[in-house]
């Protein structure tokens, strides 16, 4: 668990990433000030508009130090995310940031492992592969069969892929906190 703190500056680090390139400025300057910060995470930067989804990427796994992981994914979400064009200077003041911190990745056997509300979904079948945040499921209201369904459709597959046995599924949680929480 982040500390309220650790949190904050997360948040900012996000904000004042999107709006030094959006003014076309270096990045700003970080200093993890905990070794949590440090620590290789995964991350996923989401921003939402007036409530709708305008651009979400992340890491799905540890490669990065938290702190360069939002930072990087803050430019992605923001500039990289290929369902939306990237953001334009008017629109800065009218997005909200949300964070979400990975656990590592489990694979599962069996899909009744799987808690709604808790668990985040990746689908794998070939080459094909769908994710989808813990959160996801809650904002829209979707049993287990459902959140499979959605996540299978995220990765190009057809909707009860996750049957097949050749489908791998792996589990994880998110910290998630936003803007609105502060």
């Amino acid at each position: 668990m982040l500390t309220k703190e650790e949190r904050r500056a997360l948040l900012k680090l996000a904000r004042d990433t999107i709006k030094a390139k959006l003014d076309g400025r270096p990045l700003p300057e970080f200093e993890p000030f905990s070794d949590v910060l440090k620590e290789p995470r995964g991350a996923f930067v989401t921003l939402h508009k007036f409530g709708q989804l305008r651009g979400c990427i992340g890491y799905v796994e540890a490669i990065k130090p938290l702190w360069e992981s939002v930072r990087d994914m803050a430019i992605a979400a923001a500039f990289q995310d290929p369902r939306f064009p990237p953001l334009s200077p008017d629109e800065y003041n009218d997005i909200d940031i949300e964070i979400s911190v990975m656990s590592p990745l489990k694979k599962i056997s069996s899909v009744d492992e799987i808690e709604v509300g808790r668990h985040g979904i990746i689908i794998k079948r070939g080459f094909n592969q769908g994710l989808l945040l813990p959160q996801v499921a809650t904002e829209q209201g979707w049993d287990r069969d459902t959140f499979l369904e959605h996540t299978c459709y995220k990765a190009g597959l057809y909707g009860d892929c996750w049957k097949h046995p050749d489908t791998e599924i792996y589990i994880f949680s998110a910290e998630v906190f936003s803007e609105k929480d502060y």
